[in-house]
């Protein structure tokens, strides 16, 4: 029976789309009219609407058997209302139609609900799904919906009717990726690479193809009310900073040259830049770069083995492949 996919036309949900196709598992997909035809390339039959729009919900459900809602407002320049709207409304229709017809609901969250400068404590192996939520920055839109929205996900699978699976990710990457993957390439076309903190540390971040897969477990694993899983790391071997950006340059059939910078002198070039930002926006941009030298120093703090238990996710694809794959893509969409 079909999957209903929100968001197909963007990283993850494109991924996943294209991962139940390669099971001839039907899909269909609620997106947006300027989305349509890059979701029907991909096997997906459209129903074009909004996430926001209950009457869209209601033409893309019929005959589904379950959802995963992918769909979400990520770039920072944008009203905390926008937001809301987006991430938080349109989960809670997405869980109304869960409800409804009594459908398995995949809700692509993120770290983020954890907050960002959350650290695992000492003694234990990372930052497991138990891990107890941060205060979150009036600032950080992005994190505040997400995690208003899993709550949202979470209340609602409690109450009874449909059961519910929360993915969490950290940094994703991929064919799709218009943030983290282009800026990575632009950076390495120079032919040089800056090592935050020594670059021995693995970074904290995942290939949408994996993330994909996760999604497909989640689908087919018995489960009963809520539950959340971490999908925080690709296949074996994990590469450490350094590995991963020599790893592009290779892709990229570049030389890189290291440029060494120490973590402190890093945070106050990051923090002179949100200072100016400050200056220029007023929609809570400014104040979450920090967390990219957070990202580019620390290991990758998430654990995700609750995922391997429970779900059996084993994710298909090293950082290898999934750099070589984020390659190519670029070179014949990107610029």
């Amino acid at each position: 029976m079909t999957v209903l996919v929100t968001g197909g036309s963007g990283l993850v949900g494109s991924h996943v789309i294209a991962a139940l196709r390669a099971r001839s598992i039907p899909v269909r997909a609620l997106s947006r009219a300027r989305g349509g035809s890059a979701v029907r390339e991909l096997g997906a039959e459209v129903v074009e609407g909004d996430v926001t729009d209950p009457a869209a919900w209601s033409r893309a459900a019929q005959g589904v058997r379950a959802i995963v809602h992918a769909a979400a407002l990520v770039t920072q320049r944008r009203s905390f209302e926008d937001f809301v709207d987006v991430n938080v409304g349109g989960t809670r229709l997405a869980v109304a139609t869960a409800r409804a017809g009594g459908l398995r609901l995949v809700y692509l969250s993120s770290v983020a609900v954890y907050g960002r400068a959350a650290r695992s404590r000492p003694g234990s192996v990372g930052i497991a799904e138990e891990f107890p939520f941060e205060p979150l920055p009036d600032a950080d839109f992005y994190a505040r919906s997400k995690r208003l929205a899993e709550q949202v996900v979470h209340e609602g699978a409690e109450h009874g009717g449909f059961t519910a699976v929360s993915l969490r990710p950290n940094v994703i990457y991929g064919e799709g990726d218009r943030l983290f993957t282009p800026r990575v390439i632009r950076v390495l076309r120079w032919g040089f690479v800056p090592l935050v903190g020594g670059g021995a540390n693995h970074l904290a971040c995942v290939y949408a193809g994996n993330v994909a897969t996760a999604a497909l477990a989640a689908l087919e694993a018995p489960s009963n009310g809520f539950k959340a899983y971490n999908v925080t790391h690709d296949a074996p071997p994990p590469l450490t900073q350094r590995e991963f950006f020599d790893a592009f340059g290779v892709e990229l059939g570049v030389r890189l040259r290291h440029a060494p910078v120490p973590e402190a002198l890093a945070r106050m070039g990051v923090g002179l830049w949100t200072g100016a930002q400050r200056l220029l926006d007023r929609d809570g941009y400014a104040g979450v770069g920090r967390s990219a030298v957070s990202f580019l120093t620390r290991d990758n703090p998430y654990v995700a083995s609750s995922a391997a238990r429970e779900l059996g996710w084993r994710p298909p694809f090293d950082t290898h492949a999934a750099i070589r794959r984020s390659v190519r893509w670029y070179r014949d969409h990107g610029s």
